[in-house]
């Protein structure tokens, strides 16, 4: 199944050498069939038992060497390589595929160049690094041309596209390397690869809302795969573009078609992307409970294979459907459910971004190793030297009152410095805690050790999220998304000090603060509207920028109520300021109910501000333990 982003291609079929007339062959054609043998028993292994594959490529390497079969050498580092790939240990795989290279470098074999280049590549695409995985299928681009080898040329331009295809703003590179690719699909007759690069450059004309190009290649691969086990994504595909527009009958019918194939062959993906196909048609074209029949079957499956994107997905069309059918207590539960996984599947984000650290941390490690050989060598020279010095340490007898005065007089001026830094540390971790806690409560609790809770009558809190937050996830690199929420939250910290209010903390894309808290204060109410209006203006500027450069709006939805909390520091080691009570769970149903662009606000909000504010009456939600709460939009021009 081809989901975005694009899978990279790995060539795992053995090259031909092309050895330089230099090359002096000290092998006999049995002794090369013994090391193919090996090597073809390795191959045979790679899915099934991977362990075994690295024991035969051992072997063949082992008796290749032993007759300076040099292109044996390198085939049986490049599946050892492929085996650790299957296993997933990236590190061991890039290990052997580097030697693989350097042999293949050496013999001048310039067909396995490219191919080991095109799978380390992969490897760095795998973990994210872009820029090494570009540049290793440049360089296979490179020499496959430089050979004619069209299928290899073919694997780079894809790859090529496929990194290219992970940013929105480089699709029109994706889409010149993709429409070179698809020619040599044909030529070749690879339908797998026909298949793959047509649904990929639809998947860029549907991007760019050009529904006549996307259908015309989404087609295309459902020629290629012929109802195979990957025709369902192409189907599906087809089958968003009619539902966005409007033709629901000729939507309906692809998604079935997709959901057929896929139940057929138990694609289990397949079928959940199918259904939350179906139930966004029907929930579109206002057949409710259809849809909701369909979320169901897709909820379950998703529960039981653990799909949490697509789980995402249908519990925000479940909150959706059911408040269209004013069933709002659902429609909570599923908005509830839907944030819940939202915030997983970012820390999820989180971990891989980990992963690739380690990922170079281990690589750097090896080369520490060898670095660390060289290392001990010289220190070992160095020992020999002080051994000699040590010699003649009886010369220098008279002079040790003068040492020891010395070194007592260096550990006076080292105790002195390491006060300086103690101090300097001491109105570090101070700041610090003033930076995380307000003055008050960090005062209280270097002062006591303990800081102690606290109620406020009242008190305003204001919830704020982004709209769609997982679909720009989806499409940036961890990196910008850190880099863009940085952005937005640094603006709104600098509207909160102006306003003399009080972060209390960040969830994923969340934002939360507080008015009125530690300190009591008349104006908190109206310093609070000023500050929500004022970030909804700070947002509408940041997106008219965005939007200059072709990227997609950040849609801000704020939520604001008043009334009373306990606040207080919770934490042994890591301190944390924080606020309780039912006034926080209004404020953040008010900003979840609430629209993009506007701030919605409490009934207990709108009484304190009706006179400084014009303001439109939404209806009433249901909050639990506190009943019907009117909610209404501030009126102001953003």
């Amino acid at each position: 199944m081809w989901n975005k982003p694009i899978f990279c291609f790995l060539l795992f079929c053995n090259s031909v050498t092309v050895f330089t007339q230099e090359k002096v062959k000290t092998f006999t054609s049995a002794d090369t069939a013994k090391v193919n043998r090996l090597l073809q028993l390795s191959k045979s292994n790679f899915s099934e038992d991977p362990e075994k594959a690295i024991l035969y490529a051992e072997q063949a390497k082992t008796m290749a060497e032993s007759v300076q079969f040099y292109e044996g050498v390198a085939l049986a580092f490049k599946n050892k390589g492929i085996a650790y790939y299957y296993q997933g240990k990236y590190i061991e795989a890039l290990d052997n595929w580097k030697q693989s290279l350097k042999i293949f470098k050496s013999i001048k074999d310039e067909v396995g160049e490219a191919n080991i280049l095109n799978n380390i590549g992969g490897i760095y695409f795998n973990q994210g690094d872009d820029v090494n995985a570009l540049g290793n299928y440049l360089e296979s681009l490179k020499l496959a041309e430089k050979t004619k080898d069209k299928l290899r040329i073919l694997t780079a331009m894809n790859n090529i596209g496929g990194v290219y295809f992970n940013k929105p703003a480089t699709h029109d590179k994706a889409l010149v390397y993709f429409l070179k690719a698809l020619p040599l699909s044909e030529e070749l007759n690879d339908k797998e690869a026909i298949g793959t690069t047509a649904v990929n450059l639809g998947e860029i004309y549907y991007e760019g809302n050009n529904d006549k190009s996307a259908l015309f290649y989404f087609n295309k691969s459902v020629n290629a795969f012929n109802n195979s086990e990957n025709s369902p994504y192409p189907y599906n595909a087809i089958g968003k573009v009619y539902n966005r527009q409007g033709n629901y009958v000729l939507a309906i019918s692809y998604h079935n078609k997709a959901l057929a194939i896929a139940e057929k062959l138990n694609g289990n993906l397949d079928i959940v992307q199918s259904l939350l196909g179906l139930a966004k048609t029907h929930s579109k074209k206002g057949d409710y409970r259809t849809a909701l029949a369909y979320l169901k079957r897709a909820e379950n499956i998703s529960l039981q294979y653990n799909f949490s994107i697509e789980l995402k997905n249908a519990y925000e069309n479940f909150s959706h459907v059911y408040n269209k059918l004013n069933d709002f207590k659902n429609a909570f539960a599923y908005q509830s459910k839907f944030s819940g996984i939202k915030d997983t599947l970012y820390n999820t984000e989180t971990d891989k971004k980990l992963g690739r650290l380690q990922f170079d941390f281990d690589i750097q490690k090896k080369q520490g190793e060898i670095n660390l050989l060289t290392v001990y060598s010289a220190l070992q020279k160095a020992d020999l030297k002080r051994q000699k010095f040590a010699k003649y340490a009886f010369l220098v007898g008279l002079f040790l009152v003068l040492i020891i005065a010395v070194i007592t007089y260096r550990s006076y001026l080292r105790k002195v410095k390491t006060n300086v830094i103690l101090d300097k540390q001491k109105e570090e971790i101070e700041g610090l805690l003033l930076n995380i806690l307000p003055s008050e409560i960090a005062k209280e609790l270097q002062t006591t050790g303990y800081a102690s809770p606290k109620h406020y009558d009242k008190v305003s809190v204001l919830f704020s999220d982004f709209k769609g937050f997982t679909s720009h996830a989806e499409k940036m690199t961890p990196e910008e998304l850190v880099e863009q929420l940085n952005t937005c939250f640094i603006a709104f910290d600098n509207i909160v000090d102006k306003y003399s209010l009080e972060k209390i903390k960040t969830i994923g894309d969340a934002y939360m603060c507080a008015g009125g808290i530690p300190i009591e204060t008349e104006d908190h109410v109206l310093n609070m509207v000023k500050a929500s209006l004022e970030m909804q203006v700070w947002i509408k500027e940041y997106n008219s920028n965005r939007n200059e450069y072709g990227l997609a709006s950040w849609e801000l939805r704020i939520g604001i109520h008043v009334g009373p909390i306990v606040a207080g520091v919770v934490g042994k080691k890591k301190y944390a300021y924080d606020i309780w009570g039912s006034t926080v769970n209004i404020a953040s149903r008010m900003e979840s109910n609430g629209e993009p662009g506007k701030v919605n606000i409490s009934s207990s909000t709108y009484e304190l501000i009706k006179d400084q504010y014009q303001c439109s009456h939404r209806g009433k939600i249901h909050a639990k333990n506190v009943g019907d709460i009117d909610m209404y939009f501030i009126n102001f021009d953003n």
